[in-house]
């Protein structure tokens, strides 16, 4: 940050600027005016506006409307499949120059070194990378992690200039019951900031949750269950990822009164989705094109987010203000022409002069061979609980149907769309396997796998044919984790992620073609889902309701246990 001194002066006008944005008009969004003047910056901050200035370095922005940058209010960058550096690279020039994220999904796999490393990558992006600590690592104790943060761990880490507070608390059981290691989490952090996670908790349920310190949640999913986390005191975070889209569905609960207190997210989003539709920018074309206003979209993409978690430095284009600023073409198109990020221009130059990325995470997928065997799933009786996917959505539905064993093995029917779902154990912990049944994908053949497998990231498959499945696995295990489509005993696609099994070392613009052929792959085996990858990977998240997989076998998330 600029010296004092110098930002007042430059302020006044006593001393040129370091840069001057001249000619473009500014969205007040404490009034909702046109604010007309050049923009004064020195240093990372805004120093002057509504006035003249004269700069060392002057940018024309004729035409543009400037608006403040957008704020990403809850993500887990490894569920963009790129690091911490490429994301950057791909969500800033978008307009995104503050992102809160969770490195849950790599503390899962390394602990807490993933966490220091997203730490050190905050500190050489452009973008300002908030890194919360993350809270249930792993998210229940029914699933194996490579890792297990406690509340000392997690106290070992705090200090760091990019911490905010303690990320999403996942366990909202621990947190109603009064678990002792949820306990002792929520203390290191009473006072501060606790982000929440507490999918359909209402009542008397969510008024412990919320007693408990816990401030923000993002897991609304209906305007009933948004309004009633609203009324008790939590900011609503809106999401729209690539399997979790609630924008649609939590539009109407958008007003003069609420804007305010909503945020926006995207949880997990893929360059594929970024690419095609947008990120933060999306969001706000979307509110806007359905009547919102255009003031509330923009106070719920930055100033309700900042003044959400605290960070009093941004969310306006006014003096003292961190200088995140984007050019806009127009409000309604949210097309971003020039990006600022605490001060430096976002392009080509800026990011080709920070730090490189470091690997980490390498040979994390310590599987136990497997066979077609493995994929049997034997029974005494023909009932069986069914995952049925919602698409669209992480919540899943708990059905039962009737399975009739076939040789001891009650076997995938694809007329009935039903695959088999598997969860391998993959960090060499005890090689557990786990079999059961998903609707939702209509999967005719082949198999699909994966090791982005939410949280615990195990190795997941689903699919026809053993085989197939047997080979798919195999694959991962060989590439180091990622994504592989098979079929007729041969690889269509795959997306190799060495980096703890979750994330690339590859440019945004390859994992994007890379994730396109195995998209088309995944067509041609019959899958239907528009992001096939990232719904199988929730398939496996026991806390979300209401029935899922881990290697311990089906899980029952609405009463909490493994379902023997």
């Amino acid at each position: 940050m600029a010296r004092l001194e110098d930002r007042i002066a430059q302020g006044r006008g006593d001393a040129p600027a370091d840069i001057v944005l001249r000619g473009g008009q500014v969205f007040d969004l404490m009034t909702g005016a046109m604010l007309q003047g050049d923009v004064a910056i020195c240093g990372d901050r805004i120093v002057g506006t509504c006035d003249s200035y004269e700069g060392r370095e002057v940018i024309d922005v004729t035409g543009l409307t400037l608006v403040p940058g957008f704020i990403d209010t809850h993500l887990h960058v490894e569920s963009s499949l790129v690091t911490p550096w490429e994301f950057d690279r791909c969500v800033t020039p978008r307009g995104v120059t503050t992102a809160i994220c969770d490195p849950h999904e790599i503390a899962n796999v390394i602990g807490a070194a993933g966490i220091t490393w997203f730490q050190q990558a905050s500190e050489q992006v452009l973008m300002d990378l908030r890194v919360q600590l993350s809270s249930c690592v792993p998210s229940t104790h029914m699933e194996t992690a490579g890792a297990e943060l406690l509340a000392e761990d997690i106290a070992a880490l705090r200090g760091h200039p990019s911490g905010i507070g303690l990320a999403e608390f996942m366990n909202y059981p621990g947190v109603i019951h009064r678990d002792p290691q949820a306990m002792a989490k929520l203390r290191l952090f009473e006072g501060g900031h606790v982000d929440g996670h507490c999918p359909q908790l209402l009542g008397k349920d969510l008024n412990a949750y919320v007693a408990a310190g816990i401030r923000t949640e993002h897991e609304a999913t209906t305007v009933e269950e948004a309004r009633e986390k609203l009324q008790k005191g939590m900011r609503v975070l809106i999401r729209e990822g690539s399997v979790s889209k609630d924008l649609h569905a939590l539009l109407p609960l958008i007003n003069d009164a609420t804007a305010p207190y909503l945020c926006l997210c995207t949880d997990d989003r893929n360059p594929l989705d970024i690419a095609e539709e947008g990120h933060l920018d999306y969001m706000i074309r979307v509110m806007i094109a359905a009547g919102v206003s255009p003031l509330n979209a923009y106070r719920i993409a930055s100033l309700s987010g900042a003044e959400a978690f605290g960070l009093r430095d941004r969310g306006l284009i006014a003096p003292g203000r961190r200088a995140d600023i984007v050019c806009l073409g127009s409000l309604e198109a949210c097309d971003a022409q020039l990006v600022l990020a605490g001060g430096q221009v976002a392009d080509a130059a800026a990011f080709a002069g920070r730090g490189a990325a470091v690997d980490i995470g390498r040979r994390s997928v310590k599987a136990p061979p497997v066979s077609p065997e493995v994929f049997r799933l034997g029974a005494n009786r023909p009932l069986c609980h069914v995952i049925g996917i919602r698409e669209g959505q992480i919540l899943t539905d708990h059905e039962v149907e009737e399975i009739m064993p076939e040789g001891g093995d009650m076997r995938p029917d694809p007329e009935r769309d039903l695959a088999r779902v598997t969860v391998i154990e993959r960090h060499g912990q005890n090689g557990n396997i786990a079999n059961g049944f998903v609707r939702g994908f209509n999967m005719q053949r082949g198999a699909i796998a994966s090791t982005v497998c939410h949280d615990h990231h195990n190795i997941i498959c689903v699919g026809q044919d053993y085989a197939d499945m047997a080979v798919a696995v195999e694959r991962l295990k060989a590439i180091e984790g990622g994504f592989v489509v098979t079929e007729g005993g041969r690889v269509l696609a795959e997306l190799a992620l060495p980096v703890a099994g979750l994330m690339s070392s590859l440019p945004f613009e390859d994992v994007k073609t890379e994730l396109e052929a195995l998209r088309e792959a995944a067509e041609s085996l019959g899958v239907r889902l528009k992001e096939p990858f990232l719904q199988l990977a929730f398939l496996a998240l026991p806390v979300i309701p209401a029935l899922k997989i881990t290697d311990h076998g089906m899980v029952d998330v609405t009463k909490f246990e493994v379902i023997s």
